[in-house]
């Protein structure tokens, strides 16, 4: 509900958000460029101002101050009116005024979008829904991350949905400000709300209608500062009836141009007060760099626009066509699907068709479409992502209701399969959530709950495989989701440890694909034939000719260091590993980048301990490498022979010399008296629960059973300061990246 709440005030008012957002950063410079070409002197009165401007205006009917400063003066000369900006030093004239014609434009599309009243109906329209798109944007954002204390963490999704919560959180609060705003001088302009402007001083009844004083002794203009001045109108020459009308910042008076009384005075209505406030607070006039500041806010509304409607296009095409989809009531197996963002339902497609070629009638649908009877179904498979802090996503939200009304059918075995990402500590808490409510409802379960961490297609295709075992069926689950377009790698070094074993470790140093001839200029600017951006801890997407899917492998390098850098051993039947390890240098690979953010050390003085086991090693190697502030940084890293496979074994023995690394400690479990890296942790205990008592980070890397055992001994080793690896991983303070 909350994510129609955005989108569809989105799509409605996109045209015109993009329109007033551009128009409104283009105003926005008008303010700094007043301001900067105007200096006001301090301790000038509107008298010394006047006297000055009169000296060089003998017709000078009206002084104008902007709220940027600028001095306007009007007056009358034999050749006709004129209008200059003027010294408030000397009084003489800067340059004629004349007011921009395209500025006026542009005022005037952002106003009423060049339609007067109706256009402005529109532009008070479009600055509510911004309010809605501020607030439910940024509502949604923090379920996205998992609560308010986890809302600048980086983001995960597509680009284009990166990039509109990226510029979106940056430029929330200036747009929120513009909308509020926005909308306060809408209602004011149609007569819902009192700017204060209606309030005038009552006009003198009469005047002493003596003889006029210079304008330098009057004594109303000689107690007002020039900085409070918002308009001096002169009386008519000749009429001595005729008074001076002041208006300031603090009120408006009428001044007798014989005596220099204020004959009457009106201080501002608290009403005004806060409607000149509110319109400093949009426009930026007196508070140029705050109209800066929402200029650039401004800039963001029509990214928002456009990358908004993309991802909103991009779910629309991502929305399920399921093929030869049985009803409820004739099918044999159901796939029931809970998804956010639509991509699990890729998944669920390729089990739905998998089973239909099997032979199988197949009924897919929504979580929330889960009917009160099956009478067919012997099988129940639920695929479903976590949103948020482990809530249940948008395709999902009544499944746990509905559950109370369905009667549990103990002839249908069910099985749930959890999407999510590691980094957050409610990795995929929601399927487990349903798979507790299954059980407690009497339903039988066929399979324990399993979870693919980051759409793991190899996670995918090996819980497929447990499931045709379940069913007795040859069950082939393939499924490669959208990945970016691929990037040629030439293998340009290899590093080869345990050759004797029978899997054998490599590690794999690539460069981009030579340039033939020299780059051009738009190949520079889009670094084209050179590496794309990527960290230590992102991954690198490798894919085989002739294989579908693209296996993932965490980089030990940055861009920066020229090359991109893999750790790689050779798995038994590996299709990706078995490639790459017949690489020989010259030979060139396929590849995308897939960032990985909430997996690399956070910035900090505080000390960071790595862990990890074989292969795991590459990323923490990277990590190291670029301690070039040498942080503190400790290595707890288990192999198997010191003699065969000591991967990284002179890069350490280097960072350990320019202290890089502060302190490694190596694990070896084949040899005599061998051990794992879980008992090197439980003999530092000590310095460990030091080191996390001080704000020290945990980064874990490897094997998924090796990062079980590392949870386990953490536990036991923070128990005695009542902390565990959950509270860690709340703080940020704990992340893995396990395989």
């Amino acid at each position: 509900m909350l994510r129609r709440f955005h989108s569809l005030p989105g799509l409605i008012s996109a045209l015109f958000v993009l329109l007033i957002g551009i128009t409104g950063a283009l105003l926005s410079i008008n303010p700094a460029l007043d301001r900067f070409r105007t200096s006001l002197p301090a301790g000038v009165s509107v008298a010394e101002l006047a006297d000055r401007v009169v000296r060089q205006y003998p017709g000078v009917e009206q002084i104008q101050r902007t709220p940027s400063g600028s001095l306007i003066v009007y007056y009358s000369a034999p050749a006709g009116p004129g209008a200059d900006r003027v010294d408030p030093v000397s009084g003489k004239a800067i340059a004629p005024f004349v007011p921009s014609a395209y500025a006026r434009w542009v005022k005037q599309l952002h106003r009423s979008l060049l339609l007067d009243t109706p256009g402005r109906v529109v532009t008070g329209i479009t600055a509510v829904a911004m309010l809605v798109l501020c607030i439910s944007g940024m509502l949604l954002l923090v379920k996205r991350v998992g609560g308010w204390r986890q809302v600048i963490r980086p983001l995960h999704g597509s680009r284009s949905q990166r990039w509109h919560a990226q510029v979106g959180r940056v430029a929330v609060a200036g747009l929120l400000m513009s909308a509020l705003t926005g909308m306060t001088m809408s209602a004011a302009t149609f007569g819902l709300i009192s700017d204060g402007m209606q309030a005038e001083p009552d006009f003198p009844a009469t005047t002493s209608g003596g003889q006029p004083k210079p304008v330098a002794r009057l004594p109303a203009l000689m107690a007002a500062d020039l900085a409070d001045l918002r308009e001096l109108v002169f009386p008519s020459p000749g009429d001595l009836s005729a008074v001076f009308t002041l208006r300031t910042r603090q009120g408006d008076a009428y001044v007798d141009q014989a005596t220099g009384a204020a004959l009457s005075f009106r201080a501002h209505s608290g009403v005004r007060e806060a409607y000149e406030l509110i319109y400093q607070l949009h426009t930026g006039e007196g508070l140029w760099w705050l109209g800066l500041l929402l200029g650039l806010c401004a800039l963001g509304a029509p990214w928002m626009a456009v990358t908004g409607a993309i991802v909103w296009w991009q779910r629309q095409r991502a929305k399920p066509r399921i093929a030869g989809n049985s009803t409820a009531q004739a099918a044999g197996t159901v796939i029931l699907v809970g998804s956010e963002n639509n991509s699990t339902w890729g998944f669920a497609r390729v089990l739905h068709d998998a089973l239909r070629e099997a032979g199988q009638r197949v009924h897919t649908a929504p979580m929330n479409q889960f009917p009160e009877r099956y009478d067919h179904a012997r099988n129940l498979f639920i695929l479903t992502a976590t949103y948020g802090d482990g809530d249940a996503p948008a395709s999902a939200n009544q499944f746990l209701t509905l559950l109370d009304r369905v009667p549990a059918n103990h002839a249908t075995g069910y099985a749930v399969l959890g999407f999510g990402d590691h980094q957050f500590a409610s990795f995929c808490q929601f399927a487990r959530d349903a798979d507790a409510a299954l059980q407690a409802h009497g339903w039988r379960r066929a399979l324990d709950v399993a979870t693919i961490d980051r759409q793991s297609t190899q996670e995918f295709a090996r819980w497929g495989d447990t499931v045709g075992a379940l069913l007795g069926l040859p069950l082939k689950l393939e499924h490669t989701p959208q990945h970016p377009r691929t990037f040629s790698l030439c293998l340009r070094e290899r590093v080869d440890y345990g050759l004797q074993e029978q899997e054998p470790t490599a590690v794999l140093r690539f460069a981009a694909v030579p340039a033939s001839e020299p780059a051009s200029l738009i190949d520079r600017l889009f670094r084209r034939n050179s590496l794309p951006r990527f960290d230590a801890g992102d991954l690198v997407g490798v894919v085989v000719p002739g294989s579908p899917m693209p296996r993932f492998y965490s980089l030990a390098s940055s861009s920066r260091d020229g090359i991109l850098e893999i750790c790689v051993r050779k798995q038994t039947g590996g299709l990706c590993s078995t490639y790459l390890h017949g690489l020989q240098p010259g030979d060139c690979i396929a590849a995308f980048i897939q960032p990985n953010p909430q997996f690399r050390p956070a910035s900090g003085k505080a000390a960071v301990i790595l862990i990890g086991a074989g292969t795991g090693i590459g990323p923490l190697a990277g990590f190291i490498r670029n301690n070039t502030g040498k942080h503190p940084m400790y290595l707890y890293w288990g192999g198997r022979n010191p003699e065969s496979d000591f991967l990284y074994e002179p890069e350490l023995r280097n960072y350990l010399s320019d202290r890089r690394l502060t302190r490694l400690h190596t694990a070896f479990s084949r040899v005599e008296n061998g051990v794992r890296v879980p008992i090197r942790l439980m003999e530092d205990a000590d310095n460990l629960r030091t080191l996390i008592e001080h704000g020290g980070q945990v980064l874990v890397c490897g094997s998924s059973a090796m990062a079980g055992s590392v949870r386990l001994a953490l536990d036991a080793i923070l128990a005695p300061r009542n902390m565990n690896v959950r509270t860690l991983k709340a703080s940020g303070r704990y992340r893995e990246d396990v395989f």
